[in-house]
């Protein structure tokens, strides 16, 4: 990994964790928690994220927020924690607060008849049950099909929504396993600043994502918090922090639960190293 540089020194940031009254601990979801499944409404968490996650809440000392571009309560399902915790869902666009209160942006007219000639187009091209449909957007799977059979679906569904896109000014971008048609309203970037806004300027922060919409938050967060890249291979980033699923995941969660609960100390059976050649990367000794 040439040109890779980072500066960060996780036992401090920790430590910070731990001196700390009030952190935030902010997550995205499929492919950062929980792997990626052909039947998306499957992808349920790594085993142990879920107990290790709400831990951190009962400790009252983080708060804990999914940005994820699922639907919020889609994502409430699939989490099965108790009791309900924040999401920011389909980008931001919707908000699911912890008291179980529910607030999505106003989509204008203009895009959604946009995106009611984006889904006719879906319909023309008989995949509709590959369609997600979500507040201001509109997403296609191919997850499962061979690489020939998603480029022929990706590019005949991109032949009618480019011209949509252009029209309404709508964001168009590929994720893992699809493409995705949605209002500029609102970004993952824009949720976190949000937080981040109503979140004390000496209150440590840390972003765990996987793919190039949270790549867009590492950027957006500049100095602000700790950036955590979790993905089972490298891929280039701005992110502070590579972890690889399930195994590190688990450990940096466990260790955030023990800085919340008392004095952080070093894990006994866990070296990280910093170098250009692997990133910063937890690694059992």
């Amino acid at each position: 990994m040439p040109g890779c540089h980072y500066n960060i020194n996780l036992h401090a940031f920790l430590r910070k964790v731990a001196r700390s009254p009030r952190s935030a601990l902010l997550l995205d979801y499929d492919g950062t928690l929980a792997p990626f499944r052909t039947e998306r409404h499957h992808a349920y968490p790594y085993p142990g994220v879920t107990d290790l996650v709400r831990e951190i809440m009962e400790t009252g000392r983080t708060r804990v927020a999914f940005v994820t571009g699922r639907r919020a309560h889609e994502l409430l399902g699939l989490l099965g924690l108790s009791p309900a915790p924040e999401i920011w869902g389909t980008h931001g666009l919707e908000q699911l607060r912890s008291d179980g209160t529910y607030h999505v942006r106003e989509i204008d007219p203009l895009t959604r008849e946009a995106l009611s000639q984006a889904y006719r187009w879906i319909d023309g091209l008989q995949v509709l049950h590959r369609l997600e449909q979500k507040p201001g957007s509109l997403a296609l799977h191919w997850r499962g099909l061979s690489v020939a059979e998603a480029q022929e679906i990706r590019s005949n569904v991109l032949r009618g929504w480019r011209p949509i896109a252009d029209r309404a000014d709508l964001t168009l971008e590929d994720f893992d396993g699809g493409v995705e048609l949605r209002t500029p309203l609102c970004s993952k970037a824009d949720a976190v600043r949000t937080i981040l806004s109503q979140t004390y300027a000496d209150a440590p922060v840390a972003y765990l994502g996987d793919d190039e919409a949270d790549e867009r938050v590492f950027d957006s967060m500049e100095e602000r918090g700790l950036r955590v890249l979790v993905r089972p291979h490298w891929r280039e980033t701005t992110a502070d922090l590579w972890l690889r699923p399930p195994a590190q995941l688990l450990e940096f969660l466990s260790d955030w639960l023990k800085a919340c609960r008392g004095p952080y100390t070093r894990h006994p059976h866990v070296t990280f190293t910093s170098t250009a050649g692997e990133g910063c990367v937890i690694r059992e000794a």
